[in-house]
């Protein structure tokens, strides 16, 4: 499995009608519809915003009004192909007077997808873990110093340390090696 190195746009004119397909890199679901305003501000005089993405389990798609199943499966069928998980893309389509028809459509929001992902560095995915972490403050130079290579992703300083951590499925040993009191929160995908 594999994710975007970073976020990208990439455009391409077919048969008058430009099409701009954004590339997001995205963890979280409540975003999306965020991202997508945006684009629409970004790009106001649009005639279609189609999408699709994959984020974990969850997968969705929109034609925007394009003819049922030419946008939104095409554009997702390209991500699923491509293994891609942790990723939005929004293709932009200002329409150039010339139609498409059904075929012509799915090619052409393919074809986007699949241009701008050959434009970016992907990365492979592992197995991972977000985890909480307890610890005593006495012991918080040894946890930072174990953890230097791991993303922390909120810290919260009371009677005790908690972190928020994402780690390889395999770093769990180590956690356990040191005996940390640990508390699984989710399985997830990490860059390796």
């Amino acid at each position: 499995m594999y994710t975007i190195s970073n976020n990208s746009k990439y455009e391409i004119v077919i048969k008058n009608s430009k099409f701009i397909t954004l590339l997001y890199k995205i963890t979280d679901v409540s975003k999306v519809d965020y991202i997508l305003d945006n684009v629409r501000k970004e790009y106001p005089n649009a005639t279609h915003y189609c999408y699709g993405y994959i984020i974990d389990n969850y997968k969705k798609t929109s034609d925007d009004k394009e003819p049922t199943g030419t946008a939104g499966i095409p554009i997702l069928k390209v991500l699923e192909n491509n293994q891609l998980n942790y990723i939005l893309a929004i293709v932009v389509r200002y329409f150039g007077g010339i139609k498409l028809g059904a075929n012509g459509l799915i090619r052409a929001y393919s074809k986007s997808v699949s241009n701008a992902l050959k434009e970016n560095n992907l990365k492979e995915l592992i197995n991972g873990l977000n985890i909480e972490i307890t610890f005593d403050w006495n012991n918080i130079k040894q946890i930072d110093y174990l953890l230097q290579n791991i993303k922390i992703n909120h810290k919260n300083f009371d009677n005790t340390i908690t972190y928020n951590i994402n780690i390889p499925t395999s770093f769990l040993d180590t956690i356990i090696k040191y005996k940390i009191n640990y508390k699984i929160i989710k399985n997830i995908y990490i860059e390796k």
